[in-house]
C-alpha cells in the first residue's frame, strides 16, 4: 500500500531553475481507468522549462492557467503499485512506462517529478525488458515525437498550426537530413528512418559525430564549420529537430515534392516560400499513446532503437538538471532517478 506523502519536485511560482524545491506532496488518487506508479525514473523534456517558465515563449493568449504548487514532467518509468477497480490488463508489480497526460497535462496535470503519479491506463506499456528504467524513462516523448512525425500519427486531432492533417512521407530509398541530431527527438529520428530504409545526413557539433554515425548516420555536417543549407541540396525530407523561426532555412534543401518537418514550429514565417518551392510543410504535437509505446518497446528490446542519456541526476537534485538542459550540446536525454535504481 501506498504512503499518503510522497518527496516530490515542486514549484510555487514561475522562474529559472531555482523555483524547483525537493519536498513533501500528498500521494495522487486514482480515478477510474487508472494506475498507481512507483516511479524509479523520470525523464527531461522541453515542456518541463517551458511550463516552469510560464510558457512565456507563447502568445499570451496560448498560455495555460497553472494553479500552484505545479509538479513538473511527463516521462516516467517505474512499477505499478496499485490498479483501479476497473483495470483488468495490469496489475501491481507490472514494470511500465508512459508519457503522463500530454498534451492535456500542458499546466501541470502530468506530475511526473515525484516518487508516485496516477497514470491512465491507456497512456502506459509495459516497460522494455532488455533496458533499464533510467533508459526507459529517456524515451517517451521523444520517442513518440519522432515516430508520430515519421512512421504513424495515431490520432485524429488537428494541428490548430496547420490546415492539413500530418501524414509521415515515404522513407525507404530518401534522403533525409535531421537537423539537431544528438538531441532528444534527433537521435530518435535519425535511427527510425535508417530502420526504414533511409539515407540520413545528421547535422550537430563536431562533438557528437562519432556518436552519430554510430547511430547510422551516412553522413555528418558540422555546423559549426559549416551551414547545412549552404552544401545540401535535393533530399526529400528534413527533420528540423530544433526548429523555431530559423527552420525556413532548410527549404532550400529539399527537392521539389520533399517534406520539412519543424518540430518545433512556432516562428516559421516561409510559408509563401514554400509553396513556390514545391515543398510540404507539415507539423503535429506529440500526443500519450500507450499502444504505440508497446510497439517501441519491442524495437528497444531488439535493440533496433537505442536510447542515449546524457546526463543522471537524483531527484532532489532537479535544479541541477534544469541548469545542464539550459547549457545546451545535449547528447541523447537527462534523467532523473528517483529510486537510486537503473
Amino acid at each position: 500500500m501506498a504512503p499518503k506523502t510522497m518527496k516530490a519536485i515542486q514549484q510555487h511560482a514561475f522562474g529559472g531553475p531555482d523555483v524547483l524545491h525537493y519536498e513533501n506532496a500528498p500521494v495522487p488518487e486514482m480515478q477510474a481507468g487508472e494506475v498507481l506508479v512507483r516511479v524509479h525514473a523520470v525523464g527531461l523534456n522541453p515542456p518541463d522549462w517551458y511550463l516552469r517558465d510560464g510558457y512565456k515563449m507563447l502568445p499570451p493568449e496560448w498560455q495555460p492557467k497553472v494553479s500552484f504548487p505545479v509538479i513538473l514532467g511527463t516521462d516516467i518509468s517505474g512499477v505499478i503499485e496499485a490498479v483501479a477497480d476497473d483495470v483488468k490488463d495490469f496489475a501491481a508489480g507490472d514494470e511500465v512506462y508512459s508519457m503522463v497526460r500530454f498534451p492535456s497535462g500542458l499546466a501541470g496535470g502530468s506530475r511526473a517529478y515525484a516518487e508516485y503519479v496516477a497514470v491512465p491506463v491507456k497512456e502506459i506499456a509495459r516497460k522494455p525488458k532488455m533496458i533499464s528504467h533510467e533508459q526507459a524513462a529517456a524515451a517517451p516523448m521523444s520517442l513518440l515525437t519522432a515516430w508520430q512525425f515519421l512512421i504513424e500519427e495515431g490520432h485524429d486531432v488537428q494541428n490548430p498550426l496547420q490546415q492539413h492533417k500530418h501524414e509521415p512521407v515515404p522513407l525507404k530509398g530518401k534522403t533525409v537530413l535531421v537537423n539537431g541530431a544528438a538531441g532528444g527527438v534527433g537521435h530518435f529520428a535519425l535511427q527510425l528512418a535508417k530502420w526504414k530504409g533511409a539515407r540520413v545526413i545528421a547535422v550537430g557539433s563536431g562533438v557528437h559525430e562519432a556518436f552519430l554515425r554510430e547511430l547510422g548516420a551516412d553522413e555528418f555536417i558540422d555546423y559549426t564549420k559549416t551551414a547545412a543549407e549552404e552544401v545540401v541540396r535535393d533530399v526529400d525530407l528534413v527533420v528540423d529537430a530544433v526548429g523555431g523561426p530559423t527552420t525556413g532555412r532548410f527549404l532550400r534543401t529539399l527537392k521539389r515534392g520533399g517534406a520539412l518537418f519543424p518540430i518545433f514550429p512556432l516562428g516559421f514565417s516561409g510559408a509563401e516560400e514554400a509553396k513556390k518551392l514545391g515543398v510540404m510543410v507539415s507539423t503535429t504535437q506529440v500526443r500519450s499513446s500507450g499502444a504505440q509505446l508497446q510497439q517501441l518497446a519491442t524495437l528497444l528490446d531488439r535493440g533496433v532503437i537505442r536510447v542515449a542519456i546524457d546526463s543522471t541526476f537524483a531527484l532532489q537534485d532537479a535544479r541541477k538538471a534544469h541548469e545542464r538542459a539550459a547549457q545546451g550540446h545535449i547528447r541523447g536525454k537527462i534523467v532523473l532517478s528517483v529510486t537510486g535504481e537503473g
